[in-house]
């Protein structure tokens, strides 16, 4: 019961105090959205992005042991994600925004508070949560923002938008420099350093302010399978894994509680950004990070005496 309530006062509170600033801000003022999306996309974005990969100092060693983890879950989760999409018939645009719901989590400002207070004794469980971020990151930026770009366009079309967005080659500069061991300048680092911990507040008070006059009457087909299948699904095809790969210890655990994580607000902001849906993916990051008060704990509780 502990941990229940220690993720609840240092996880979730802080969540949705700013998405509710976001909620109260909009109603007031009632926010350019247009603006606070290019905002996300165009420049902070870029940031966080080559500020996690610059700073994260992650050994070969433990990319060994999770790399196959990773990639044998976000296959799994993309395949299953859009045979459920065209089963249910959904449009391109909110096949689009369904699949990012289900294949990318919050591994940021949710997954690594939640590993390091459930690993504070043991750091190798962090380590893994760095990685786990590390690859979302990845992840986010290639396959979520393909996703996204490809829906109304041809895939050339989609690509050449692919590639002209900043945060990938945010991304590709930090990991060089990360690989050569470069050091930045001050004067160069702490602009870059301000901006990445900015995104966090202001992304959720976008999403806040994206879910404004969200109206919850009911529970619609896309959002019950979004949450179902990044909440409930997304553990159970971990925990398959790792009996699959003979995982074992900390590396098992960590994994297995990374896998529950809601859904990333990337996802939603994404939707915002070219417009797949929006109001569904806020729906879908609110709901899913509410709910997973119980999941992760859930998840979190089993992982101890699983493995």
């Amino acid at each position: 019961m502990s941990v229940f309530f220690l993720i609840l006062l240092n996880v979730i509170l802080p969540v949705f105090l700013l998405i509710g600033a976001g909620v109260f801000l909009h109603r007031k003022f009632n926010f350019d959205m247009n603006t606070l999306s290019k905002l996300n996309t165009y420049f902070l974005m870029p940031c966080v992005s080559f500020s996690n990969i610059y700073e994260n100092n992650v050994g070969g060693k433990t990319l060994i042991h999770i790399l196959g983890f990773l990639i044998l879950q976000c296959c799994s989760l993309m395949f299953i994600s859009s045979a459920i999409s065209k089963a249910a018939k959904f449009d391109n645009g909110l096949a689009s925004t369904f699949k990012n719901s289900v294949v990318l989590n919050n591994s940021g400002n949710f997954g690594l508070p939640v590993s390091q207070l459930v690993f504070q004794h043991n750091p190798l469980g962090a380590s893994i949560q760095i990685v786990v971020m590390i690859f979302q990151n990845l992840l986010t930026y290639t396959y979520g923002l393909l996703n996204c770009v490809a829906v109304d366009d041809s895939r050339f079309k989609a690509i050449k938008k692919f590639l002209k967005n900043p945060v990938i080659y945010a991304f590709l500069l930090g990991l060089v420099l990360h690989s050569l061991h470069i050091k930045l300048p001050g004067f160069l680092w702490t602009p870059i350093k301000n901006t990445s911990d900015a995104f966090l507040a202001v992304a959720l008070v976008t999403l806040g302010a994206q879910s404004a006059y969200i109206k919850l009457n009911h529970f619609s087909l896309p959002l019950f399978l979004s949450l179902f299948g990044r909440l409930i699904l997304s553990p159970i095809i971990a925990f398959l894994i790792i009996l699959l790969v003979k995982l074992e210890g900390t590396t098992a655990q960590a994994l297995f509680i990374a896998s529950s994580f809601p859904t990333s607000r990337n996802s939603a902001l994404f939707a915002l950004e070219y417009d797949n849906n929006p109001e569904i993916a806020a729906q879908i990051v609110l709901m899913s990070t509410l709910l997973s008060m119980i999941t992760v704990t859930t998840v979190v509780f089993l992982s101890t005496f699983l493995f």
